[in-house]
Order: C-alpha cells, then structure tokens, then sequence
C-alpha cells in the first residue's frame, strides 16, 4: 500500500496569528512533505525489498547505508513531517502540569528546557531537526539530528516533540532568524498537550 500525505490537523491559515503563515504550511505541507511522500512511493515501487514495509522499518533498514541514502532521506523526512504537524497547534505554548513537573525535574526549569532545545536548533549546521526526547532511563533530553535523520534512526530515544529547523519551515516568516523562528515554536506554536509521557 502507497504511503500518502497526511491531512494536517488544522487548516492552512490556522497558525497565521501565532507566527506560520499560510503560503508557510501550504508550502510545507503540500509541497515538500508531499515530495518526500511521492519519492518514497517511487522508491518503494522500484525496490522488492521495500514492499509491505512499514515505514518505520523502511528508516531502520536504510539508516547508515550509503546506496540506500535517498530511500531513507525520504522515508525519514515523511516520518518527521508526521510528526511535525501534530507537535503544533493553534493554541500552542501552554505546558500542562505533568510535563511542567517532568521538564523541571530533568532540565532543572522549563526556562532550562527551552534554552537546551533552542541550543540544539541554533546549532544545527544546515538542514534539520531538533528534538525532546525521552531516553532509554526515561530522563528527557534535547538532540539534533541533520537533514532527514531522527531519533528513531540514531536510537536516543523516543521522539516526543520535533521542530524542524530546515529554511522552508520559516523563511518567510523570519527569514534568516533561526533563533527568532525557535523561540517562537516553543512559545506560541508547540503542542506540549500532544506530548505523551
């Protein structure tokens, strides 16, 4: 069966006023996610070896393998962008109190929290993603991961919030100001709600 684009959790305009436009999102979603899904289907359809993967497996068993580069550059940016649609929302920013009480019991603040998150944003060279994750020993952690890799490839643990920091996520709404872009996505955009302990 195809892999398909998913159907984004709000409607295009719906984080205009919290700091993603619409030609943002229609963008985003309709053009890019929609490649990497489309590249993806082509590449399963040209390899026996993909077919009835699912797409979890498809990302373990390419990882790491150059001649399989572009399958997992693919099938890593449609897992990420999954998840990426769901870990924002219109009322966004708010933290709810278990995830408050975890955050300060690992960072040591949320302040801690999102300072270590932007960190990871901000130095990510090029293309990426930075992350929350929770790690083998349930402590909660911020990584990065490079052009369409994630945690479910590298094995740091489980993906528990995504902020994708690749140019087309923010270029017209902040330009070159990465920085401005983060701090914006943790404090009006991120759906701490969706995040599950």
């Amino acid at each position: 069966m195809a892999f398909e684009l998913p159907a984004l959790p709000y409607t295009t305009a719906a984080l205009a006023a919290r700091g993603m436009c619409q030609e943002t999102l229609e963008l985003h979603h309709g053009k890019h996610h929609q490649a990497y899904v489309t590249a993806l289907n082509g590449f399963v359809t040209a390899n026996a070896a993909l077919a009835g993967k699912s797409l979890e497996e498809i990302v373990m068993m390419t990882n790491g393998k150059a001649d399989m580069a572009p399958v997992f550059n693919n099938a890593g940016q449609h897992w990420n962008h999954m998840l990426f649609w769901t870990n924002m929302s219109a009322t966004g920013g708010g933290i709810p109190g278990k995830l408050e009480a975890k955050l300060i019991a690992d960072f040591g603040s949320v302040q801690a929290f999102k300072d270590a998150f932007k960190t990871a944003a901000t130095t990510q060279f090029g293309s990426g993603w930075a992350w929350l994750i929770m790690d083998a020993s349930g402590k909660l952690k911020c990584t990065k991961t490079p052009n369409g890799s994630n945690p479910l490839a590298t094995g740091e643990g489980k993906a528990l919030l995504g902020c994708d920091v690749w140019e087309h996520s923010y270029y017209l709404d902040f330009r070159n100001r990465r920085p401005d872009y983060v701090t914006n996505w943790l404090d009006k955009l991120a759906n701490y709600e969706g995040v599950s302990l």
